[in-house]
């Protein structure tokens, strides 16, 4: 993990956010920043904002209050320039059954980039950071779940994003594909992008993690570095003699256990 210091700038800036689905308070004055080159993991139970807040900041939803900034810039619906710069991978998958693996990474690099000779360059790229170049001609009915999963991501990141979203990746995926994955999202860092990442597999938070933000009903109710959040723990009775973990902290603060 890195170091994150004070002057390290903010590549996303969350702001008062506020969504409100009629008398529900989705995302309550909600504040919080991610710093460049970072590795935050946005955790919370279901129905605690964290999906709202996403979509939100990628204006994919319309919000009642609030102000967010990507790289220093209002983040709207017609952020174009912004946008390219950003990558998505959903927990739901999201290809096309029709198309070779190659061919659904290149559709989704091609939405981004136009030249031929540079998209080339980036879906052979994208291709061996997720480990299918055995399976680029492939259809994805043909891969196994984890490969499928690999898949996604390259589809979400071809482009070379500088700021990705990682929406539960490993979710259902076998052993080998999952520390495939795990792997993959550390080269993305050290190759200079900035990742959000949500999961419910607190080792997998406690191995990738700079710094972790627990959401509960709509607020930020805990932030920190993984040995900061178990420092709120300590010393209260927890499930192991060897000290708090971090689902531990998440149980101690929500009162509610996300699954291992």
């Amino acid at each position: 993990m890195k170091d994150k210091t004070p002057s390290s700038p903010n590549i996303i800036e969350v702001r008062h956010l506020t969504k409100i689905y009629k008398k529900l308070k989705a995302v309550n004055d909600l504040s919080f920043e991610v710093k460049e080159g970072e590795i935050l993991g946005l955790l919370g139970p279901n129905g605690s904002g964290k999906s709202t807040t996403i979509n939100c900041i990628l204006s994919l939803l319309k919000y009642n209050k609030g102000e967010i900034k990507i790289f220093g810039e209002a983040m709207t619906p017609t952020a174009y320039e912004l946008k390219r710069q950003i990558g998505v991978v959903f927990q739901d998958v999201a290809v096309f059954d029709e198309l070779k693996v190659e061919d659904n990474i290149d559709f989704f690099c091609g939405l981004y980039i136009t030249d031929r000779t540079e998209r080339n360059k980036c879906v052979e790229h994208a291709l061996k950071l997720v480990g299918l170049e055995k399976y680029h001609k492939f259809y994805p009915k043909q891969l196994s779940g984890g490969l499928l999963r690999r898949l996604n991501i390259a589809c979400g990141i071809a482009h070379r994003p500088k700021l990705i979203f990682l929406d539960e990746p490993t979710v259902a995926v076998d052993p080998q594909s999952r520390n495939h994955i795990l792997d993959n999202i550390e080269s993305l860092r050290k190759q200079g992008a900035t990742i959000v990442y949500t999961s419910h597999y607190m080792e997998e938070v406690e191995q990738l993690c700079d710094r972790i933000i627990i959401i509960d009903q709509g607020r930020v109710i805990a932030s920190g570095t993984t040995a900061e959040l178990k420092k709120l723990v300590k010393g209260k009775p927890t499930r192991q003699v060897v000290g708090p973990t971090l689902n531990d902290v998440f149980l101690e603060l929500t009162g509610k256990e996300l699954r291992d």
